[in-house]
């Protein structure tokens, strides 16, 4: 039978809508094993979270993340393939990307942006994807198609180590220095061997593969990579970072390697992590359709409701500093009132309007408000907004010191650590850093109570939105003293 360019395209508009707001269930099933037996009352909360906005988004059938990723697909082209099609497969996996991306009833983020050297300018359907392909023997396709969130991509680590240094060893030093932004607990996907983009493209398939890593551990006779894996997922979960980097007792669920025979004077060696939205979703098409993917069976999630009974409420538009100065490190806080929203290309665009004297954007008002770091998915039906979970703070370090000298804003919400420059930045203005759970997205929008864009609407996803919070949930990251609940990485590198 024939492969049929529209049965091609379906396919992939349906498994990119699929991965958007289902997790595999052994990723459900093993963050249910990590919340049992967490004893941190912070990391244990995150980890509930994570798993109360994925059962919410699979029941409403909206996306994990509000940072639908860049697409991955991998796809082996059996030899005796026969095509009825006018399209190149590249094509036709793109349109399927296109189509997927702009769905009226389950739009998704286009985070791509084309001349990323310069004008970085946004494709709108998140256009195109990264295909890799290879011909296999056999008259069938089978695809991989993943999304990938940057804040887990941008943590990707690479070398090239002597042949004698050990690979372990290399893993222990680069885990600490990726930070919380990959939204941990996740999975760690390693590379060994063949050359450098041998080596990454190893360390990203493995990923694909699925959570085994308690099967691994009840074999009476394990493989070196095995054991490999097993001594690496037990050395990282005993740093200590945690879910979000909060502490606790499970930073991965699994640890991943593939190798590849390599030069005797190399050995390349690549790590990219998957976070807490792991999506990929593995189909085959042999001619008789649009491909078909698996049911899901609601009964794999725990029964979890959000428990408010230790969080503080926050009144945002009577908050003071002086109010603040009670928050420590590590309370929870509900969060109800007027934020603003802003992420890395709105301050870009504020810095450069500031230098010029332009003063802020008209109807902007940072004064005595927190900031929300923030890239919306656009709202459908009757939604206030689509899930708006936090990006990774770490990236408007660089900005902190501009917005708290010239807004008078209070503090900042984001996800993940904040450097020692900022948070000696933020104990000076005596203001906070708050952190929402990244892969706590849909969650986290249904606390939105009024959204309006109020700056910057031709940059998209990266707009300037003012929200009415209700309860929004956040856990005090920096306080107004500076101290930072995400010291334990620069502690941990410290003790080596």
């Amino acid at each position: 039978m024939k492969i049929q360019q529209k049965h091609v395209i379906e396919s992939i508009f349906n498994a990119l809508q699929y991965i958007s707001y289902y997790h595999s269930p052994d990723f459900i099933q093993a963050m249910a094993k990590a919340y049992e037996k967490e004893t941190h009352d912070t990391a244990k909360n995150a980890i509930a979270q994570i798993l109360i906005n994925s059962k919410m988004a699979a029941l409403g059938k909206r996306p994990l993340c509000q940072d639908t990723g860049i697409v991955n697909v991998f796809v082996e082209v059996g030899m005796d393939v026969t095509w009825e099609a006018e399209l190149s497969l590249d094509e036709m996996i793109n349109e399927g990307v296109r189509q997927a991306f702009t769905f009226d009833k389950n739009p998704l983020r286009a985070s791509i942006v084309k001349d990323p050297l310069f004008s970085r300018e946004n494709t709108k359907d998140n256009t195109p994807a990264v295909i890799h392909s290879k011909v296999v023997k056999g008259d069938q396709l089978n695809f991989i198609v993943a999304a990938k969130g940057c804040g887990s991509e941008n943590k990707a680590k690479f070398a090239i180590l002597n042949p004698s240094a050990s690979v372990a060893d290399w893993v222990l030093d680069m885990i600490p220095t990726m930070g919380a932004g990959w939204c941990p607990p996740g999975i760690i996907g390693i590379g060994v061997g063949g050359t450098a983009e041998k080596a990454m493209l190893m360390a990203k398939e493995s990923l694909l593969d699925p959570i085994d890593i308690t099967d691994i551990a009840q074999k009476t006779n394990p493989t070196n990579l095995e054991k490999l894996r097993l001594e690496l997922l037990e050395k990282i979960n005993n740093l200590g970072i945690g879910a979000q980097g909060l502490g606790g007792l499970t930073t991965v669920l699994d640890v991943k390697i593939k190798d590849y025979p390599t030069h005797a004077a190399s050995q390349a060696v690549a790590m990219i992590p998957n976070c807490a939205a792991t999506r990929h979703l593995h189909f085959s098409m042999d001619g008789s359709g649009v491909a078909k993917l698996p049911t899901v069976d609601m009964s794999i999630y725990p029964q979890l409701e959000m428990d408010y009974s230790k969080y503080k409420h926050v009144d945002l538009n009577a908050l003071t500093r002086e109010q603040m100065n009670d928050w420590k490190i590590g309370d929870t806080l509900l969060l109800t009132g007027t934020i603003i929203t802003g992420r890395d290309a709105a301050h870009a665009r504020l810095k450069k309007m500031l230098d010029n004297g332009e003063g802020l954007p008209k109807g902007v008002d940072f004064d005595n408000k927190f900031i929300y770091y923030v890239g919306p998915v656009d709202a459908v039906g009757d939604e206030i907004i689509g899930p708006a979970g936090p990006t990774t703070a770490t990236r408007m370090d660089r900005y902190t010191d501009m917005m708290l000298d010239n807004t008078n804003i209070l503090g900042m919400i984001g996800k993940a650590e904040r450097g020692e420059k900022t948070a000696k930045s933020i104990k000076k203005h005596k203001s906070s850093y708050l952190i929402a759970v990244g892969g706590a997205a849909y969650l986290i929008s249904k606390s939105i109570k009024k959204a309006e864009k109020i700056a910057f609407a031709d940059m998209g996803m990266e707009a300037i939105y003012e929200f009415e919070v209700e309860n929004m949930p956040v856990t005090v990251a920096v306080d107004s003293q500076g101290k930072n609940i995400h010291d334990i990485f620069q502690t941990i590198q410290n003790l080596k």
